[in-house]
């Protein structure tokens, strides 16, 4: 789910691009992602525990806020999540993140951001699980 409130300025180009992302990653790794760009209602980390909180399934599910009018990326991790993402890899893709943001570049931040969240998580893919005896 993508949710940014029409002032922030998406086009649809741009927005497909995160949902694309959004969908590479839930593929990837079987968690569930979300994505909102907006203003917080309040403290940003505060707002965005109260918005992973509201999504259908929280315990499996990562949610990226950005509040662009105050500078702030928030990634929360459900308890689930949480065993295949851990902080490491939340702030090495808030840090690319931000790095794409600081040049202006948004929409490629948050799809390079999410990509790399869902990378991270990867299931693992298992070759055989049959013991031998």
């Amino acid at each position: 789910m993508v949710r940014v409130p029409a002032g922030e300025g998406f086009s649809p180009t741009e927005r497909q691009r995160v949902e694309r992302a959004v969908r590479v990653a839930e593929q990837l790794s079987g968690l569930t992602f979300s994505v909102f760009v907006g203003p917080s209602e309040g403290e940003p980390r505060r707002w965005a525990e109260r918005l992973h909180g509201a999504l259908a399934d929280p315990s499996n599910s990562v949610l990226v806020h950005c509040d662009l009018e105050l500078h702030a990326l928030e990634i929360v991790t459900g308890p689930a999540a949480r065993r295949v993402l851990d902080g490491f890899d939340c702030r090495l893709a808030a840090a690319s993140m931000q790095t794409s943001f600081a040049v202006g570049d948004i929409v490629g931040g948050l799809a390079n951001g999410i990509q790399q969240l869902g990378q991270s998580a990867r299931r693992p893919t298992t070759l055989h699980t049959a013991r031998q005896g």
